[in-house]
């Protein structure tokens, strides 16, 4: 494959974090796939890229004061315990078996989610959203993504523009700071296992920086009812490819 293509992807992805905070492992780990990276190379390598990704992801929206920190310092915390009892379960429990189930169950609930947003509309709960509820998020998430590689971005992203009804253009910094504290401690766990290609992530990471900020400089552009739309059909996608992986 020629490497333009990986850095023609890796500009994509990046820009599709950039505006939203989340695809990242969702529509890189299947791509590399598609292309022909064994499948533990794709997640150890994307992870690499994902947290390169949202290193720069992290710096543009911080410059334009996007990031909620109150809410992503509970999201970590609780996904730090997930990150640990996760790297104990992948090396005591069957992985193809949690991923053929967590991955499944993932895209269905993906799905139906943004589609009763998008038709639907506001999605209430008959309970009121508290903080102390971005604790055991945070370790749901953590966990899930330890073993599906995907999750960090969607998941938190539909839960607080749906659920908690934060900020669209709050919820993208959130999602990418959160998602580098994931990746970055995951890719370690892969990079323990050489499962990681290096030259690969090179060629990915070069088209995701000018991807990033494209992205980013949209995401402050962008009307906030387009961009709360533009989150839910993006996860309406992502849920779909989920599915369509593992389906056929």
């Amino acid at each position: 494959m020629h490497p333009v293509v990986f850095i023609f992807l890796g500009f994509l992805v990046g820009a599709l974090v950039g505006l939203t905070g989340m695809g990242g492992g969702a529509l890189m780990t299947p791509s590399l796939i598609f292309l022909g990276v064994e499948p533990i190379i794709a997640v150890g390598t994307d992870l690499l890229y994902a947290t390169v990704t949202k290193v720069f992801g992290v710096l543009f929206h911080q410059r334009k004061n996007k990031i909620r920190v109150d809410i992503t310092s509970r999201l970590i915390i609780g996904g730090l315990p997930a990150i640990l009892l996760g790297s104990f379960l992948l090396r005591s429990i069957d992985k193809a078996l949690l991923n053929e189930y967590l991955t499944l169950f993932l895209g269905a609930v993906l799905l139906v989610t943004s589609t009763l947003r998008l038709v639907r509309g506001e999605i209430n709960l008959p309970i009121r959203p508290r903080m102390e509820y971005l604790y055991l998020l945070g370790f749901v998430v953590g966990l899930t993504v330890q073993f599906t590689s995907v999750g960090a971005g969607v998941i938190v992203s539909f839960a607080l523009v749906n659920l908690a009804k934060v900020n669209p253009h709050e919820v993208v910094g959130v999602t990418i700071a959160y998602g580098l504290a994931l990746s970055s401690l995951s890719f370690m766990n892969y990079a323990f296992l050489n499962s990681v290609d290096y030259s690969l992530a090179l060629l990915l990471i070069l088209g995701t920086i000018p991807g990033v900020y494209f992205g980013t400089s949209l995401n402050t552009k962008a009307d906030k009812d387009v961009l709360k739309k533009v989150i839910n059909v993006a996860i309406l996608i992502i849920g779909a490819l989920i599915l369509a992986e593992r389906v056929f």
